[in-house]
């Protein structure tokens, strides 16, 4: 693999992991420059380099390597969607350990909480293979236990800041 060309995009602010939005787009011109271009798209920023043949790349060598992507396309796809769904998963179980830290002992059962860690290992189980399907499996068991959580967690904080308020003070 032979590197071309690197560049940074600068100004992006500081987002959970997976939450950035990348889109980067390769052109080619007919005389052979590769110019590429990044746009992270909630801020809008971009970046851009055009690639010159310093590298001494023959026309058959360019050529094939475009080639060799398009061939390859496919799995580049497939293997984005698991990097992906991997950066999700591991989202939801840092949110839902942060979630247990926090709540867990005075909203949930012994059981309950039994039942989240075991989701969460079986979760954590599939992050680290290269299935995609055992990781939505695992998201299937773990998304029921983490909704109703969220939905006492929610309960809980509302009731915690209505606690002692006159409803006259609620209308603002």
């Amino acid at each position: 693999c032979r590197s071309l060309a690197r560049f940074e995009l600068h100004g992006i602010p500081p987002m959970a992991a997976g939450a950035a939005r990348i889109q980067v787009m390769f052109q080619v011109d007919a005389d052979g420059l590769v110019s590429v271009s990044a746009t992270e798209q909630t801020t809008g920023v971009a970046a851009q380099v055009t690639v010159k043949p310093s590298y001494g790349l023959s026309d058959e060598e360019i050529t094939r390597m475009l080639a060799d992507s398009l061939a390859h396309a496919g799995d580049d796809a497939a293997a984005r969607i698991l990097v992906e769904q991997k950066v999700e998963a591991e989202r939801l179980v840092e949110a839902t350990r942060a979630a247990l830290n926090t709540d867990g002992a005075a909203l949930l059962t012994d059981a309950e909480v039994a039942a989240l860690l075991q989701a969460l290992h079986g979760m954590e189980q599939a992050i680290t293979g290269h299935d995609g399907s055992a990781i939505s499996a695992a998201k299937a068991m773990l998304e029921p236990l983490t909704d109703a959580f969220a939905a006492r967690r929610m309960d809980h904080n509302i009731r915690t800041a209505l606690a002692g308020r006159q409803v006259g003070e609620l209308g603002g």
